[in-house]
């Protein structure tokens, strides 16, 4: 379906099976409604080195959230949120090895989101993410209820727009580009969270097979493809160095925000970004190398 084609007197048809039935027709749909044109794919491209960068500690600021809250970290033990059964063991936390493996494959997702958005399987990727957290095509089903998922998205947000805006170097167009880029693909992968959690178009469920046809995974994987851990040991000791500081291993200490600092019940706002005290001195000495190049 054409979706540039229509006048303003004239609104484009949308088919709404398709929407549901049709991965590509929802990309499409979406893209359209969004305004996800070239110049965000330049934006990606030409700027996914800063993205990369900011990886590490995007990671560990994540799980020091998820690990935070019961119903979050318990689903670390139980595979869902919706049994509120205490696990029989302790809570886990960042020094377990069960978390510094899922801080890999959150590190490889967000790796994959800095490649190519041009192609179909970059999107069916982010549909596979959307449906393998609903509890649906998993050898062990993993069951995460979408307020989660959307909090969750909605903090990585939030940590990347503060980050980009505060970069030191970036000019300012570049700046609003590479945010407005992200904040599209985000919302999509938000979309593809949501479908999987809805009932909008339960009626066409019979005939999802563009969603729902691959084959059930191992942990790990997506299809036949391993996509979301590396066995490598630079990436193991990038992740351990970047799991005891807190941050990313090129962010220097006093930059590392305290896990105390994010707590609920902080009277002030403490700043989330890692690199947020550059802007207070422009001739500080401990300016982070998570920006040369």
């Amino acid at each position: 379906m054409d979706y540039s084609t229509a006048s303003a007197a004239d609104p484009v048809h949308v088919d709404r099976k398709l929407l549901y039935t049709s991965l590509e027709e929802r990309i499409k749909y979406l893209h359209n409604f969004l305004d996800f044109n070239s110049s965000d794919i330049e934006a990606l491209l030409s700027g996914n080195k800063y993205i990369k960068q900011l990886i590490p500690a995007v990671v560990n600021l994540v799980y020091k959230k998820l690990l935070r809250y019961d119903i979050t970290s318990r689903a670390f033990h139980t595979r869902t949120t919706v049994d509120e059964t205490e696990p029989e063991e302790d809570y886990l936390h960042e020094e377990t090895p069960k978390i510094k493996r899922r801080k890999m494959f959150l590190r490889w997702y967000l790796t994959r989101l800095c490649q190519d958005p041009t192609t179909m399987d970059f999107w069916r990727y982010l549909n596979k993410v959307g449906l393998m957290h609903s509890g649906q095509a998993r050898r062990t089903p993993l069951n995460i209820e979408y307020i989660h998922l959307g909090a969750c998205l909605g903090y990585i947000q939030d940590i990347w727009i503060e980050a980009m805006m505060s970069h030191p170097h970036l000019s300012l167009r570049r700046k609003i580009a590479l945010v407005r880029a992200v904040n599209k693909i985000l919302w999509i992968q938000n979309d593809l969270f949501a479908r999987y959690h809805s009932s909008d178009g339960e009626e066409f469920a019979d005939e999802m097979s563009d969603y729902e046809s691959y084959t059930q995974d191992q942990e790990g994987y997506l299809g036949s493809k391993r996509i979301l851990g590396s066995s490598s040991g630079s990436s193991t000791e990038d992740d351990r160095s970047s799991i005891s500081s807190g941050v990313a291993p090129s962010i220097a200490p006093s930059m590392a925000p305290s896990i105390d600092s994010l707590a609920p019940s902080t009277t002030s706002k403490v700043s989330a970004c890692p690199f947020a005290e550059m802007s207070k001195s422009s001739n500080s000495t401990t300016e982070t190398k998570i920006w040369a190049n």
